[in-house]
């Protein structure tokens, strides 16, 4: 389903990204941890070439791409076969909740409007929203702007969804209702790449997990085993600090 390889990305003399290697089945939900600066936010902005990454190779599904040498129709390409939502929402601040998803719809896959009000509608409802169409986004909590930038996401119909740490600008009491929502995307089996901080939510719904830190991928493997039998120092140390009581054997 994705597959990258051996993907690097340097800004300047910096490099973030040393070569990683990763493979995610369709359907499959990845959680990628790890300590601030290691290089999580960075791959997914490679993988939808927010970022262009420097080497390596990119495929999703049936479409595979040479970072090195892509061109401009590549690149479209690649980016109609994902979509982000981002940690601070992204929403256009003089468009409805409804023209919001709507938008990509209509301008960047050219969907005739009546299509994709009916297609917006229904994502809206999915994440909660169908009594917001007209509101904006300052009528809105965070936890429902974010559900909007989910819904922009779905209405695309991706092959793959990357969440970038989607709860990380959220108060405490609106954290859950967005997990919800993407607790019952994994369950219809969508495929998800999640950068987060929340260890419950990667416990739960995570199929396979991801520790990174210094542009690399230290470790990965089944939720079960990254947290309850990590086989890297470094991984021990990251959970030690991060969860308050850690369920994990050395």
């Amino acid at each position: 389903m994705i597959k990258l390889t051996g993907i690097t990305k340097s800004f300047g003399k910096h490099q973030v990204l040393q070569g990683i290697d990763l493979k995610v089945d369709k359907g499959e939900v990845v959680v990628i941890l790890g300590p601030s600066g290691s290089g999580k936010t960075t791959l997914l902005r490679c993988i939808n070439y927010l970022e262009r990454p420097n080497e390596g190779r990119i495929a999703i599904g049936d479409f595979e791409l040479d970072c090195a040498r892509a061109g401009k129709k590549d690149i479209h390409a690649l980016r109609g076969k994902s979509a982000m939502v981002f940690q601070h929402y992204n929403l256009f601040k003089h468009k409805t909740v409804l023209e919001n998803v709507m938008e990509g719809l209509v301008i960047v896959q050219r969907m005739p409007k009546e299509t994709a009000r009916r297609r917006s509608v229904e994502v809206l409802e999915k994440v909660g929203l169908g009594e917001k169409l007209d509101a904006y986004p300052s009528m809105l909590s965070g936890g429902q702007q974010q559900r909007v930038g989910i819904a922009r996401a779905l209405a695309l119909n991706p092959e793959v969804i990357l969440f970038d740490e989607p709860t990380s600008a959220l108060d405490p009491e609106l954290v859950g209702e967005v997990l919800a929502v993407i607790r019952r995307i994994a369950k219809e089996g969508i495929t998800m790449i999640v950068v987060t901080h929340e260890m419950g939510f990667a416990r739960d719904v995570a199929n396979h997990v991801v520790f990174m830190d210094g542009g690399v991928i230290v470790e990965e493997g089944a939720p079960k085993d990254i947290f309850n039998k990590p086989q890297e120092e470094r991984t021990k140390q990251f959970l030690k600090r991060i969860m308050p009581e850690p369920t994990y054997s050395i």
